[in-house]
Order: C-alpha cells, then sequence, then structure tokens
C-alpha cells in the first residue's frame, strides 16, 4: 500500500490540478467545447492570492492523487447561516486507480476545517451521483430547494 501524503496547493501544481478539474468536469459529464483553462487559471491565481479559495491535495510521491476545493463567499447572513460566510466546495476528484480507500473522505475534512477556520457557517456542494455517499456520510444534508438560472450559454 502505498503512503499517501497531504498539501495544500500551491502555484507549483496548480497547472495539474486545473488538468485534474477539467478531467472531473468530463467525468461528471460535461459537453461543452471550449478551452477552461485560462479562466481556471485566472481564477485561482486570484482566489488562492486574496485567501478565498484553498485545497488540499493527496500525493502519491510526485502524483496528485486526489484533489478538493474550497471558495469563500459572503451573503447576507441569515438564519441558517449568521456569519453569512459560506464554503463553495468544489474540485472533489479521485484518481480512479485511488478510489474506496479514504482519500476523499480525508481531503473534505481538510477544506471543511478551512472553511470552520474562515468563519463559515456552512458548506454548500452540488454534489455528483458518485459522491453523494461520500457527503451524506460525512453528514451533509440534501437541500431540495437549490436551483439555478444560467445568464450565459455554453
Amino acid at each position: 500500500m502505498e503512503s499517501i501524503k497531504y498539501k495544500k496547493l500551491t502555484s507549483e501544481e496548480l497547472d495539474t490540478f486545473i488538468q485534474m478539474r477539467i478531467r472531473q468536469l468530463c467525468e461528471e459529464g460535461a459537453k461543452e467545447d471550449i478551452d477552461l483553462v485560462p479562466a481556471l487559471k485566472d481564477y485561482y491565481d486570484r482566489h488562492m492570492a486574496d485567501g478565498t479559495f484553498v485545497s488540499w491535495l493527496a500525493m502519491d510521491g510526485d502524483k496528485i492523487v486526489g484533489t478538493s476545493g474550497m471558495s469563500f463567499v459572503e451573503k447576507p447572513p441569515y438564519f441558517g447561516c449568521p456569519s453569512g460566510k459560506i464554503g463553495l466546495l468544489s474540485s472533489m476528484f479521485t484518481d480512479p486507480a485511488y478510489r474506496r480507500r479514504g482519500i476523499a473522505k480525508e481531503l473534505l475534512s481538510r477544506v471543511v476545517d478551512e472553511a470552520k477556520a474562515f468563519g463559515c457557517g456552512t458548506v454548500q456542494i452540488t454534489a455528483s451521483d458518485m459522491g453523494v455517499l461520500l457527503y451524506t456520510d460525512f453528514g451533509f444534508e440534501k437541500n431540495g430547494n437549490f436551483m439555478q438560472y444560467k445568464l450565459q450559454k455554453g
């Protein structure tokens, strides 16, 4: 059994992280044929710099085998989240050869801790079918009222 190490994402791993994010989106069924790399790079550069995006990686030697991400946003406070600070979970991906070994759970635990430290009152995710069990086991609850309205096509 390999020994998996965990580390925070830095700009050094960003190119590989972005490729894994795109691989995740495709595996989840994305069909759009646009180059997301520049937009993702811009997003991660800006939000890592100001502390509103953090990611933990699972490493097998020099190879990234699992990713996670947490973006911090702020909305007007409400009863379910008096701080108004919300963690948006993304980029949860484990290399298929490394699945079912507890890697995603460990990564999830680390980014949820980051959200707590940031002062978030809640963490939200739009879960893939594959991820639902992980999140419900962790304690996430489904919110059936989530809706979205697309302002841009593509």
